[in-house]
């Protein structure tokens, strides 16, 4: 284990959790769509995504830009989702 690892054995030196907006995720249909589609982008680590208020929260292993920012809205939108943008800051 290096000196950057925890006891419980995480490596991760920093993560960034942000929620965006997206609409129409209505069913756990919508939900699993956008799940699998966002947590396929290379930065994403995890995703969760909440069934009726369209809240996705994106954990990344640091601050997303806004590139990663724009590709999260087309991948969105090519699921067929609206993206509405950053909740919050």
């Amino acid at each position: 284990m290096s000196g950057c690892c925890t006891p419980e054995g995480s490596c991760h030196t920093s993560e960034s959790r942000t929620v965006y907006q997206v609409n129409g995720v209505g069913s756990a249909h919508c939900q699993g769509v956008v799940t699998k589609a966002v947590d396929a982008l290379d930065d994403v680590k995890a995703v969760e995504v909440e069934i009726g208020t369209g809240l996705v929260t994106v954990t990344t292993a640091a601050e997303p830009d806004a590139a990663l920012d724009e590709l999260i809205a087309k991948t969105v939108d090519e699921a067929g989702y609206e993206f509405a943008g950053r909740v919050g800051g």
